[in-house]
């Protein structure tokens, strides 16, 4: 009687054996395996991980940010060979290269009916605020050579600035007259494509190299 048992348990012994050494793996019995060499081979170059520097983690989280962030298309101009490469170097020291760009167009002819040069910066303040007394507006003329003076209106024909000077001269306005702006040449307009506030606060170095020209959602 004790023999058959014996034999027993002699058998489960070496079944367990084996079951426990993975011995009857092909034949679906093993234990769970505790290890997973498997992960280690599915890791991408583990050799290259390094930590970031507390400066690369900032620009991440700033970039990660600025993905994130709604993005608006801005855009200015235009701007003579001269404005844009003082432009140039201000947008190459404040912004990203992709941030960016300035896209070279060409202008017909503008003749503006014009007020100026004006003697200072005061004279040129006063004078705003009479021409917005009587409810007429004016910019700053797109040629530097006319500065400081202001532009009541523009187009692209002489006889249609003639015209006009017609009229404002009837408020008043004896020093006005009608000067060609620019003739037909090549100007650049300024192009912000997804502008995100992450980049706004870098804006003021940019905005000096504009000078009186604003920034404005692309069309």
């Amino acid at each position: 009687m004790l023999r058959p048992l014996a034999l027993a348990l002699l058998l489960a012994n070496g079944l367990y054996f084996a079951w426990a050494h993975g011995l009857l793996w092909a034949l679906g019995l093993a234990p769970a395996q505790q290890s997973e060499p498997q992960h280690m081979a599915q890791q991408i170059a583990p050799d290259t991980v390094r930590l970031l520097s507390a400066q690369e983690f900032k620009q991440m989280e700033e970039q990660a940010q600025a993905d994130q962030s709604p993005k608006e298309c801005l855009q200015a101009g235009p701007f003579t060979e001269a404005q844009s490469a003082v432009l140039r170097k201000a947008l190459g020291d404040s912004l990203p290269a992709d941030a960016w760009s300035l896209e070279e167009t060409h202008i017909a002819p503008r003749w503006i009916v014009y007020l100026g040069k004006f003697a200072s910066a005061e004279a040129l303040a006063k004078k705003r605020s009479e021409l917005a007394a009587m409810n007429l507006t004016a910019e700053s003329p797109l040629s530097p050579d006319l500065e400081p003076g202001l532009s009541l209106a523009a187009f692209d024909t002489r006889a249609e600035a003639d015209a006009a000077l017609v009229q404002v001269s009837a408020h008043g306005l004896r020093t006005a007259r009608v000067v060609q702006e620019h003739a037909q040449s090549g100007v650049y307009l300024l192009r912000l494509p997804a502008m995100v506030e992450a980049l706004q606060s870098k804006l003021a170095e940019v905005r000096t190299a504009m000078g009186s020209k604003g920034l404005h959602a692309c069309k």
